[in-house]
């Protein structure tokens, strides 16, 4: 096993006791391929599935197979107006596995999201009855300050170039604490604890994914 995969899966499993410690569940995925196959044995057919914007669910496979699986989707993006759009959000609060990613998780399992309208971040505190979470190593740091520090000025600035915004951090590649009427980080949500037991599932790749 190469030195970096040693140290990746000795990393996940200390980021997996915390979650625990926590109420949450951890697995650990080496690849990409991995990560796809666990989420499957974690995902039941026929559950109703919905996300946010989640690169990193993308990258490993999974919204293409859920697609062509035996799943119930319900994806704002292939909504024909606004309406539909909203409709289709709300509903996402009561499907059976909201996917996603986070911003950034720390050594002991605190997770830290940043959100411009606030329907990832608020998924994510109540609503669907499971939150899977597919995480690159990339994405673990030291504590919450840090965890904090790479939401704002590190995965802010990349999303912004994913958006029709007009943000400093879109000009400059830098958080200016903007109150711009296109803010992508108008809602932080820090998630140390998860009442329900087990409603939050974390799969950690030994891979970068996402920003």
């Amino acid at each position: 096993m190469d030195v970096r995969q040693v140290r990746n899966r000795m990393l996940a499993e200390r980021v997996i006791r915390g979650l625990e410690s926590r109420n949450m569940e951890g697995y650990y995925a080496e690849t990409k391929e991995d990560a796809l196959q666990e989420a499957l044995k974690l995902i039941p057919e026929g559950s109703q599935i919905s996300w946010g914007g989640t690169y990193s669910v993308e990258e490993i496979g999974l919204l293409k197979t859920v697609y062509e699986g035996n799943f119930e989707v319900i994806d704002r993006e292939t909504a024909p107006n606004d309406e539909e759009r909203r409709s289709r959000m709300l509903q996402a609060y009561d499907c059976d596995y909201y996917l996603g990613s986070t911003n950034a998780i720390t050594e002991d399992g605190v997770l830290v999201n940043i959100d411009g309208n606030a329907n990832r971040v608020s998924a994510y505190a109540y609503g669907p009855k499971h939150l899977l979470l597919v995480v690159g190593i990339n994405k673990v740091v030291k504590d919450e300050d840090d965890a904090l520090s790479r939401a704002r000025n590190l995965a802010a600035p990349v999303n912004a170039q994913r958006f029709e915004v007009n943000t400093p951090c879109k000009t400059t590649g830098c958080c200016a604490d903007c109150k711009s009427g296109d803010c992508i980080c108008c809602q932080i949500l820090t998630t140390r604890f998860s009442r329900q037991k087990g409603r939050i599932k974390v799969i950690l790749v030994g891979e970068a994914l996402g920003f």
